[in-house]
Order: C-alpha cells, then sequence, then structure tokens
C-alpha cells in the first residue's frame, strides 16, 4: 500500500482550513475598515472643535427655535422633519453633526455654524432626552 501526499482536492479538512483563514482575513479587514472609518470622523478638525467645547443648553435651545423648529417644530416633536426627541440616544455628536452640516437627507438644508453655536445646539439635543 502506497501512501499518496494529501491535497485539497482529496481533504476536505485542508480545505476547511483554507476557508477559515479567509474568514479570519476578511473579518480582520472589516474591523481594519470600521476603526479607520471611525478614526477619520474625530480626525475632522470642526468635529474636533465642536467636541472640545462646552455647550449651553439654553443658548442652544434658542438656536434649534430660530433655525430648526419650522420644520422639526417647537418641541422637537416633529412636523416636516421628524420627531427630535432622544435623538441624541440613537445618534453619537459626529453622526449628528454631519447631519447637521451636510443635510444629507432632503429636504434639511445643511448649516453652517461656529463650533460653540454646533456646542450648544448639541447640548440642546442633549436635553430632549
Amino acid at each position: 500500500m502506497t501512501l499518496k501526499p494529501s491535497t485539497s482536492a482529496n481533504n476536505p479538512l485542508a480545505s476547511n482550513g483554507l476557508i477559515r483563514a479567509l474568514i479570519v482575513l476578511a473579518a480582520t479587514a472589516s474591523i481594519f475598515l470600521v476603526l479607520w472609518f471611525l478614526g477619520e470622523s474625530q480626525a475632522d478638525p470642526y468635529i474636533r472643535a465642536t467636541m472640545g467645547l462646552e455647550g449651553s443648553e439654553e443658548t442652544g435651545k434658542q438656536l434649534f427655535r430660530m433655525n430648526c423648529a419650522g420644520c422639526h417644530g417647537i418641541d422637537a416633536q416633529g412636523l416636516v422633519g421628524p420627531a427630535l426627541q432622544n435623538v441624541s440616544l440613537h445618534n453619537s455628536d459626529s453622526d449628528l453633526i454631519n447631519q447637521i452640516v451636510s443635510g444629507k437627507t432632503p429636504p434639511m438644508p445643511s448649516f453652517e455654524m461656529e463650533p460653540q453655536a454646533m456646542a450648544d445646539l448639541l447640548a440642546h439635543l442633549h436635553s430632549l432626552n
């Protein structure tokens, strides 16, 4: 009886090992991409500047009433735009800043404001929880 070298074609265990290695590689690459993306959002100078400031809830409430209440309601209950009650529980500050600055979900307009004003608005959004 002659023993032949094992190949993946006639050894299912060898092909399972290759599949596992590819899965581990794909998972590692995915984790790396997520961490890179999160790092990039923190690297944005506007976001970093805003997050480094303490916002005034009262000033943020005034900004909200002047700029946001027409669509989101005076108490953020929603009108044309969605209700914003508990919005900061479901979205990170970075996501909220990006949404406000970009207006990426029409018909929301984009808003340009100083980092302190954005920090104030975030303080008000946090108070809606």
